[in-house]
């Protein structure tokens, strides 16, 4: 992955937004949207390597299939949830944003639910609770 190629691209695509947001505001947003998906896709490409050897380690050491799928399904809701605050934030839609992330967190944590309900049935039976 050629980050200094993306870092390029992106403050272009900056300073083009920034001079349509003068004229056609409407056109800033889709393009900085468009641009945005772009290199999520370009990430995502390069990423896809990484998530199979994570998923090979995680096989490697027995663990259960949910643990990954919990890491997996995390992950992806802390980078949707980034990139749709990003996208309210451009648009001047704070207060979008800040609830897309607490939507978001709310996500995660409703995913890890039965990880935080193992943790805490080993630790009551840990210390001999019944």
């Amino acid at each position: 992955m050629n980050i200094v190629a993306i870092i390029g691209v992106v403050i272009v695509i900056a300073v083009m937004s920034v001079t349509l947001k003068k004229y056609v505001p409407e056109f800033s947003m889709m393009v900085n949207i468009v641009t945005g998906v772009i290199v999520l896709s370009v990430i995502m490409c390069h990423f896809l390597p990484a998530v199979y050897q994570i998923k090979d380690l995680l096989f490697a050491t027995k663990l259960p299939k949910e643990y990954g799928t919990i890491l997996f399904k995390s992950l992806g809701v802390c980078f949707l949830t980034q990139f749709a605050s990003d996208a309210c934030k451009d648009a001047g839609e704070n207060s979008l944003a800040s609830k897309v992330e607490l939507a978001g967190k709310i996500a995660i944590l409703l995913i890890a639910l039965p990880l935080f309900e193992k943790i805490t049935k080993i630790a009551i039976s840990l210390i001999g609770g019944s």
